[in-house]
């Protein structure tokens, strides 16, 4: 059994999922068959590799329960975003309770085995109003779990083939694998920094800010599934390679990817965001400003304050940063705990400002996003029109 260095993964063990061989496969091959999508194949995956440890499959109703009422698993240990199989009725009720079934993607290619071991109604209503924090379809997230089956299956999984993503190979490794990393790189003390967008230089004030403390950054971009005006992933991965290239010491920072789906659910979601930096090996992790927000559903530091609240059970150490910008006066990157100069003399523009100018082929002020980064992301953008 391999070893597994560094902090001790989220509820006390590394999870391992993973039956590579051939014999199970041809098994598997025998068993009906569910039909997932995407985003299920993504927490298959995690569940496998044990990014999500210490699950070991799809929740059962009383865990379900647990985290949407309570934020713990039904053991006690905090978990703060349902992971569940949801099906149409028309699958429910071909699979009975202990059933084993193959789970396939549209192709028939199949990805695991799973024991059906609870089937169940989720109150979806309750479940967008406490992880989520609206019941409003305008939320991405809303929309997204609305739009699935009404019945959720619970049970442990097998996964039988590791899903492939693509490009990016190269800057895939396994919790087991990031671990062994930090340690041959002789770093103790590690943060995660999780993002969906380019970086600019507001994230590369807190990443480096951060530095300042610990032995080493992992840049953890997710790679999953994101909503249609996210900048696609192809992009955003060109774009960390460039500053990485041009502005960051090179032996304390690993890009690794985070093969996850994007759930838009804030404060909840950086809970999660933190246990999976967790099981990756990281003993901090960065909270920014409205992280893992959409449009104005939750508060600006509203993550910051519920993984504060929680901190005591994490067992991991978090930096939280206020909105940093660049101050003309101070000539430099501050935040207000740092600047004491007006509005009229700071740089800052909106994510969605940024993406507009981007779009449009104008360059954002050096004082927002380093030229390097901007050229990568203008010519993307150009490239992702044409072909549209």
């Amino acid at each position: 059994m391999e070893k597994v260095y560094g902090i001790t993964p989220h509820g006390g063990k590394l999870v391992n999922l993973k039956d590579l061989s051939v014999s199970s496969l041809e098994a598997a091959k025998k068993l009906p068959k569910l039909t997932i999508n995407n985003w299920t194949i993504s927490d298959i995956e995690l569940l496998a590799i044990g990014g999500f440890s210490p699950l070991t499959g799809f929740m059962s109703k009383t865990d379900y329960e647990a985290v949407v009422n309570h934020m713990h698993l039904a053991n006690g240990i905090i978990w703060s975003i349902p992971i569940t199989l949801p099906v149409s009725e028309e699958d429910a009720e071909k699979i009975e309770v202990n059933e084993k079934v193959t789970l396939v993607d549209a192709d028939g290619a199949i990805y695991a085995t799973m024991t059906v071991t609870d089937k169940y109604r989720p109150d979806k209503t309750l479940e967008a109003q406490n992880v989520y924090g609206t019941t409003e379809e305008a939320h991405p997230g809303v929309k997204k779990m609305y739009s699935t089956g009404p019945v959720y299956l619970g049970g442990p999984i097998n996964l039988l083939k590791m899903p492939s993503h693509g490009d990016f190979n190269d800057y895939y490794m396994e919790p087991i694998e990031t671990r062994k990393l930090f340690h041959d790189l002789g770093w103790q003390t590690i943060v995660g920094f999780q993002t969906r967008n380019p970086i600019h230089r507001a994230h590369e004030f807190i990443q480096k800010t951060a530095l300042e403390s610990v032995d080493g950054l992992l840049l953890n971009p997710l790679v999953g599934e994101t909503k249609a005006d996210d900048i696609p992933a192809d992009v955003r991965m060109k774009s960390y390679e460039t500053i990485l290239h041009y502005y960051y010491p090179k032996d304390r920072v690993r890009l690794v990817i985070y093969p996850a789906a994007m759930r838009y659910a804030g404060p909840r979601e950086a809970i999660l965001h933190a246990i999976v930096r967790k099981n990756y090996g990281c003993t901090h992790f960065i909270v920014g400003r409205d992280h893992a927000g959409v449009g104005d559903y939750y508060g600006t530091y509203e993550a910051q304050e519920l993984i504060t609240s929680v901190e005591d059970e994490m067992g991991m150490q978090f930096f939280k940063f206020e909105n940093a910008f660049y101050c003309n006066k101070c000539g430099s990157m501050a935040t207000n705990k740092t600047c004491p100069h007006d509005e009229k003399n700071r740089i800052s523009l909106s994510g969605t400002k940024v993406r507009k100018m981007l779009r449009d082929g104008i360059v954002p002020p050096k004082e927002v996003s380093r030229p390097e980064v901007a050229k990568v992301l203008i010519e993307g953008m150009r490239k992702q029109v044409a072909h549209e």
